[in-house]
């Protein structure tokens, strides 16, 4: 080797312990501004405050469930701990963990969460053993959670990445899997900056991944015989769903015969699509089912939607859609009385008189609604089954369309805005019929006319979706499968 090949590699090799030292030093000014401004804004930002308070006092918490429970690795099976950001990953995830649940009945199943509204959404889900939330990261508190958990194997659903409690990880050789993992040219990974991010990739024992693209990118950081497609998870859980078959029957109820319009995890932007078209549509149906349910947001869809009513109004005071009480008599208090719904109520009526749902005059005071706010977590992945046409959110903001399976698996054409090109799915689904992007509330109104006059473009187009879903079934096989083949279920129920 001549001695200006020896220099120039060891002034790379040099490059590069700067480069990942830097990203350390970078990597705690992140973790560090993060929990202060989180401690800043929980005052006045709700999810923040639940961040906070529910980490106070965790290892406590966990030390005394787990010691009460006779410890988690109690039993002869395995301990599974599956890691998800927020609510959406642990839908991903919980086709493996209810697969493994099957398969191996005495298996203990630890499930963390990052986020408040997975945590307290989840939070007495009967599936899982032990519920917590996942520490912020730093050397000591991932040495504590896995000195408590002492997990055999760890599921990492789509991304989350923590350096330290991977680092830890893959120091005790603990198998730990990437599922439904996705990666795209433009995150850390593949930067020049992105060291940290890398290593945090090499210390999973195995990455599945949701595509081929994803695959070749990772092949370029060497990455190859730890990882396959898979697929992604979620395809096996929303065909779980539909096939289940579970009925919501007041909401059957409400949608009648009519054409309904279901329109779910919606931001004001997406509401501002649909409203005029409902406002002047009193013979159709419409539900709609919005990201956030705070107070406030629910006000602000009750201005937008003159004749609507919330869920859990019709279904508190056993109010009939068409506005009886149950026993068949025409409710009373006016347009701005609880009952009435006026803006100012949680009903969210308008002017007495106007027609109804049902294209007759609302009785009494009380105009028969044709919209239904859902103002819960939990149904919408079942209210997709009463939709003619399906409309999903966020394809109007800037983080982009959300889930679009829950209402495809259903055989619904699914309309959205056209910010998808992180969601893969949302992108299939339209190259294959099922999908339709609309740029405004004019095209979105033409679209709706256009499907509901023609029913044989809308049955095609809801074919097409459902087609779509169910040819992509089957990466929670895989995953189980690889662990399977790799006897770490059998090897670690021996260790347990």
């Amino acid at each position: 080797m001549s001695l200006s090949l020896f220099v120039l590699k060891r002034a790379q090799t040099y490059c590069k312990i700067v480069v990942y030292k830097m990203s350390i030093i970078f990597y705690h000014v992140f973790l560090l501004l993060y929990k202060t401004g989180i401690r800043l804004i929980a005052p006045w930002n709700r999810k923040a405050k639940l961040w906070l308070e529910g980490r106070r006092g965790l290892f406590e918490q966990m030390r005394g469930e787990l010691t009460e429970s006779g410890r988690v690795r109690a039993g002869s099976g395995p301990v599974i701990w599956m890691h998800c950001a927020s609510l959406g990953e642990f839908e991903q995830g919980r086709p493996v963990i209810e697969g493994l649940r099957r398969m191996l009945p005495e298996c203990r199943i630890v499930l963390t969460f990052f986020s408040p509204s997975g945590y307290t959404t989840k939070k007495g889900y009967a599936g899982a053993d032990h519920i917590f939330y996942l520490p912020l990261d730093s050397p000591r508190n991932a040495r504590s959670f896995i000195d408590l958990v002492q997990p055999d194997i760890v599921l990492w659903v789509k991304y989350d990445y923590w350096y330290y409690f991977l680092v830890e990880l893959k120091k005790r050789k603990i198998p730990t899997l990437l599922i439904s993992g996705i990666f795209r040219p433009d995150q850390p990974f593949f930067r020049w900056y992105g060291r940290l991010h890398r290593y945090m990739l090499e210390c999973f024992t195995h990455l599945f991944v949701q595509t081929e693209a994803s695959r070749l990118l990772l092949e370029r950081l060497r990455l190859t015989n730890q990882v396959t497609v898979s697929g992604d998870t979620r395809f096996d859980r929303v065909i779980g769903i539909a096939e289940a078959g579970e009925p919501l029957s007041l909401v059957a109820e409400f949608c009648g015969n009519a054409p309904v319009i279901v329109a779910g995890s919606t931001w004001e932007e997406d509401e501002e699509e649909l409203d005029h078209y409902a406002n002047s549509h009193p013979e159709m149906r419409f539900i709609v089912a919005p990201h956030e349910i705070g107070e406030d947001r629910m006000r602000e869809i009750e201005r937008l939607f003159r004749h609507s009513v919330r869920y859990s109004v019709l279904k508190s005071d056993g109010r009939k859609p068409d506005g009886r009480t149950p026993d068949g008599r025409p409710s009373q208090g006016g347009a701005n009385s609880p009952a009435g719904g006026g803006a100012a109520g949680p009903m969210g009526g308008s002017a007495a008189g106007r027609k109804g749902a049902g294209g007759s005059k609302g009785l009494g005071s009380w105009p028969e609604p044709n919209v239904l706010i859902i103002d819960n977590i939990g149904m919408l992945s079942r209210l997709y089954r009463y939709a003619t046409i399906a409309y999903i959110g966020g394809g109007f903001g800037d983080d982009g369309v959300h889930n679009v399976l829950e209402a495809a698996v259903y055989g619904k054409p699914v309309m959205f805005g056209p910010v998808i090109e992180k969601y893969i799915e949302a992108v299939e689904l339209v190259e294959g019929g099922g999908g339709l992007i609309i740029d405004s509330a004019l095209e979105a109104e033409k679209v709706f006319d256009r499907l509901l006059k023609n029913p044989e473009e809308c049955r095609e187009a809801g074919a097409a979706a459902r087609d779509y879903v169910y040819s992509k079934r089957g990466a929670t096989e895989k995953i189980i499968n690889y662990l399977k083949s790799q006897n770490l279920l059998e090897r670690n129920t021996k260790n347990g």
